[in-house]
C-alpha cells in the first residue's frame, strides 16, 4: 500500500489538461474526487503535445530505441486501454478509434541491410514473445495489407500494437468531463502543495497536481522539450489499414490510420525546444517518404501540420514525483499514449493508497521541488 490516501471526495486542481491531464481528471471523478481544471489551451486541447501525436501503441518498435522497462510498461498499458476506451465510449456515447491488430515495418530494397538488422536486434531481445512477431514473405503481406505488397517483398509484423485516434479520445474525456470546473486559456504562473498560482488569483485544493508537460520546465530538473513534426492527410484513395513504420538511415517513418480516411505521418526528433511551425526540409521529406510507401499519397489532401515538444527527463523516462500536497506527472517523451494507462494507474495508487505496478517511476519526495 502507498502511504496515506487522500480522503475520498477531495479537493484537487490539476494543472493541465493535455493527456495525462484529462486521463487522471476522468479517474479521480470516478473515484469520488472534486476535480478543477487549469490549462492555458482551450477545451478541444488543439495546443497539447497530445494532439500532435500519431498515437500509436508500439512498445515492439520502441524497445530498439528506449529502455527495457518502456517495453514492459507499455504492453501493460496494451491490456488497460481496450478497457478505457470500451468504458469511455459508453460514458460520452461517442466513437473512439482504436486497433489492436498489429502493426508493420517495412524498408525499401536499397535499405534492407537496416531492415535485416532490425530484425535480428529485435529477435535478440529475451523478453520479446516469439509469438507476437512474425517475418511475412511480399505473399503473406499481400494477404493481410495488399497495398504495402505492391512495393515491399517483406515486413516484419508485431501483432500487438495498435493506435487510436487521438482527437476522438481528447473529445469524448472533454465530454465525459463537461461537469468539472475547467479554467481554460488560463496560465498557471507556478503550482505550490495545496495550490495552484495563476495571474488573477491563488486557488487552494486538498492537492494538486501538476501535468503540464512541457510547460512546467521551470519548475523540475534534469528536463527538456524534444521537438516532433507530423503531418495529417486525408487519403480516401489509400487503402492502409494498420501502422506501418519505414525503415530509413537517418529516422523510421510512421504512418498511423485513423478513422474516415486520415493517415497522421510523422519521423521527426529533434533535441530542440522550438515551438515554431514544421519546417520546409521536414514536409519535404515526410511527403517524400510517404510517396516511396504508396504512391496513391501523392492525390492526398493536406489536412493539417503540427510541431510541438514532447516533455522528457534526461533518461527519457516517466516520473510520479509525490509529496505533500503535491504531485508531479510528466516525462512521458514520445511514448505518451503508449505509456500513460501505467503511469496513470501508478498515480491514482500513490493517491488513494493502493499498490504500484511499477514503483521505480514513483519518487516520494521529502521537500517540495522547486
Amino acid at each position: 500500500m502507498i502511504g496515506t490516501a487522500l480522503p475520498v471526495a477531495g479537493t484537487i486542481g490539476i494543472a493541465g489538461a493535455g493527456l495525462l491531464g484529462r486521463l487522471m481528471a476522468w479517474q479521480l471523478t470516478l473515484s469520488g474526487y472534486r476535480v478543477t481544471l487549469f490549462d492555458k489551451d482551450v477545451r478541444d486541447g488543439k495546443l497539447s503535445a497530445g494532439m500532435a501525436a500519431a498515437a500509436m501503441l508500439a512498445p515492439y518498435s520502441e524497445l530498439l530505441n528506449a529502455e527495457p522497462v518502456v517495453f514492459d510498461m507499455g504492453r501493460r498499458a496494451l491490456t488497460i486501454w481496450p478497457q478505457w476506451i470500451e468504458q469511455l465510449q459508453a460514458q460520452s456515447d461517442m466513437a473512439i478509434g482504436f486497433q489492436q491488430r498489429g502493426s508493420l515495418v517495412v524498408a525499401h530494397a536499397q535499405d534492407g541491410g537496416d531492415f535485416q538488422r532490425f530484425v535480428q536486434r529485435l529477435q535478440a531481445q529475451s523478453c520479446v514473445p516469439r509469438e507476437q512477431v512474425e517475418i511475412l514473405t511480399q505473399t503473406q503481406l499481400q494477404h493481410i495489407e495488399p497495398a504495402l505488397a505492391a512495393r515491399f517483398q517483406q515486413a516484419v509484423y508485431l501483432k500487438e500494437e495498435g493506435a487510436v485516434a487521438n482527437w476522438q479520445l481528447f473529445a469524448a474525456l472533454e465530454k465525459v468531463l463537461r461537469d468539472v470546473p475547467w479554467h481554460q486559456g488560463v496560465e498557471v504562473d507556478s503550482v505550490q502543495p495545496h495550490r495552484i498560482v495563476t495571474a488573477q488569483r491563488t486557488y487552494e485544493f486538498d492537492h494538486v497536481l501538476d501535468c503540464r508537460g512541457f510547460g512546467a520546465r521551470s519548475e523540475l530538473k534534469n528536463f527538456r522539450g524534444v521537438r516532433g513534426e507530423l503531418i495529417w492527410v486525408y487519403a480516401p484513395e489509400v487503402a492502409i489499414s494498420r501502422p506501418v513504420r519505414l525503415m530509413h538511415p537517418r529516422y523510421q517513418l510512421y504512418i498511423a490510420p485513423k478513422p474516415d480516411h486520415v493517415y497522421v505521418i510523422g519521423a521527426t526528433e529533434i533535441e530542440s525546444e522550438s515551438m515554431a511551425p514544421i519546417t520546409v526540409r521536414s514536409t519535404l521529406e515526410l511527403m517524400s517518404a510517404l510517396y516511396s510507401v504508396d504512391t496513391a499519397f501523392a492525390e492526398a489532401e493536406v489536412i493539417a501540420t503540427f510541431a510541438n515538444c514532447r516533455p522528457g527527463f534526461f533518461d527519457n523516462l516517466p516520473r510520479i514525483q509525490h509529496s505533500e500536497g503535491l504531485t508531479r506527472i510528466n516525462g512521458l517523451y514520445r511514448h505518451g499514449y503508449l505509456l500513460s494507462p501505467v503511469v496513470v494507474s501508478d498515480a491514482m495508487s500513490v493517491l488513494t493508497g493502493g499498490d504500484l505496478m511499477w514503483p521505480s517511476i514513483v519518487e516520494h519526495l521529502q521537500e517540495v521541488l522547486s
